[in-house]
């Protein structure tokens, strides 16, 4: 969340700042001023009346040692008045913190200066495509058939199971799929990230460190019975090792990944866009996380879309990267770029990571510090992305490399499916 600092200290800025994200801030900044102003000046009362309590009650031991009983009761009536009035000014007090903090959370994160203007999809910056043209042969079908004719993911059978947006991936559709889970993980195992196998269910207080809650709470799959949250991402446990934690400036970089399943409402979703693998319920993906000093942030996020990018060159995909507008832009993030990969067969982008840096807005949630060399403790800056998100990853891979004989494995690939083609 935002540090009470900031809006204190420039809130013009800040409404200024996220009108960039379609967010009308100007009230709730007003009303946060407001109670901050009631707050400080319930403290300075609050104070002073503790003070005037302190002051007395050593009055009235004085008094009784010179045998002046009256006068020490007549302090004791006036203490306790002090203290009926010190009670009710902090009762006052916390209710004005909690009403100033329930609306600090409402507010987004602050998007930086490089991000673009815009209203939404529509409106983000392509920065940079790459990969082969995909050429694919006549009568080429969609991942779906392909999927079907093959027989190795059922959509229907997870319809039975569960409900639609569930899959059951079957024999070498199986196998495909932890393949590019453990190619992944070793691809980011190589570049220093320590692999992490993290819960895959959360409690409250990890959902409101990463902010997730309040803000996505109907998107998230809820057991009411533990109070607990079926992960969206792996992002949400993997940042939360962190809640509470101060660390030494020698010890930052942190870099981790995991891979989990990932569970995602999606309300609302419908028409082509959730078709086969385009959009889940449950799926497989691979996330980084970086905790970094706010002076390395920018350049740690660069190196996370160049590694995320070597990832989608080795697999020979088309794909092209996009710096995402205010308007498009999630609730946490600061800065946002998007990977997408080109699929022919239904002749559209799908998406298939985000990478972000939050800055410190999740460090202020989880209380997340470092101490610099001068020994001062700092916020921290968070990081994550995908690394990646498997279904749409499975879906261009399969519609791009189809042929007449069956879908070529990327060689990249074979070491981990054991396969070459799946016929």
């Amino acid at each position: 969340m935002l540090t009470l600092k900031t809006l204190r200290d420039n809130p013009q800025m800040v409404v200024a700042k996220l009108a960039k994200k379609n967010f009308d801030a100007s009230a709730i900044v007003a009303e946060i001023i407001e109670l901050d102003t009631l707050r400080r000046s319930l403290q300075t009362e609050s104070d002073a009346l503790k003070s005037s309590q302190n002051q007395i009650a050593a009055r009235i031991g004085m008094l009784m040692r010179q045998g002046l009983k009256d006068e020490a009761e007549q302090a004791k009536a006036e203490v306790a008045g002090i203290k009926e009035k010190y009670n009710d000014m902090i009762a006052r007090l916390d209710q004005a913190e909690k009403e100033m903090n329930a609306k600090i959370v409402l507010l987004p994160n602050l998007p930086c200066d490089l991000v673009p203007e815009g209203k939404g999809a529509e409106d983000n910056l392509v920065v940079k495509m790459g990969g082969p043209e995909v050429n694919l042969p006549e009568g080429a079908l969609p991942h779906w058939e392909l999927a079907k004719k093959y027989d190795i993911i059922d959509f229907d059978l997870g319809v039975k199971i569960t409900g639609a947006g569930f899959p059951v991936y079957k024999g070498k559709g199986a196998k495909l799929q932890r393949a590019l889970i453990n190619f992944f993980l070793d691809c980011n195992s190589a570049a220093g990230y320590q692999e992490t196998e993290p819960p895959v269910v959360v409690n409250a207080a990890s959902g409101f460190g990463t902010g997730q809650l309040p803000d996505k709470e109907a998107q998230m799959y809820y057991c009411g019975l533990d109070d607990f949250y079926l992960v969206p991402t792996a992002e949400v446990p993997l940042t939360n090792i962190y809640r509470d934690v101060i660390l030494q400036s020698a010890e930052l970089p942190q870099k981790i990944t995991a891979y989990t399943p990932c569970f995602r409402r999606e309300a609302g979703s419908y028409g082509k866009d959730v078709r086969g693998l385009n959009r889940l319920h449950q799926f497989d993906k691979v996330e980084i996380v970086r905790i970094e000093r706010p002076e390395d942030s920018y350049a740690a996020l660069d190196e996370m879309v160049a590694h995320v990018e070597g990832i989608v060159n080795k697999l020979g995909l088309k794909y092209r990267i996009l710096r995402l507008c205010g308007g498009d832009m999630s609730f946490t993030s600061a800065i946002t770029y998007d990977f997408e990969l080109w699929s022919a067969a239904q002749g559209r982008w799908l998406e298939i990571s985000s990478v972000s840096n939050i800055d410190s807005f999740q460090a202020n949630r989880l209380h997340l510090r470092y101490k610099d060399e001068a020994g001062k403790t700092n916020l921290c800056h968070t990081l994550n992305g995908s690394s990646l998100a498997l279904p749409r990853v499975v879906a261009a891979l399969l519609e791009d490399n189809q042929t007449e004989k069956g879908i070529v494995i990327p060689e990249v690939l074979r070491p981990y499916t054991g396969f070459d083609i799946i016929d």
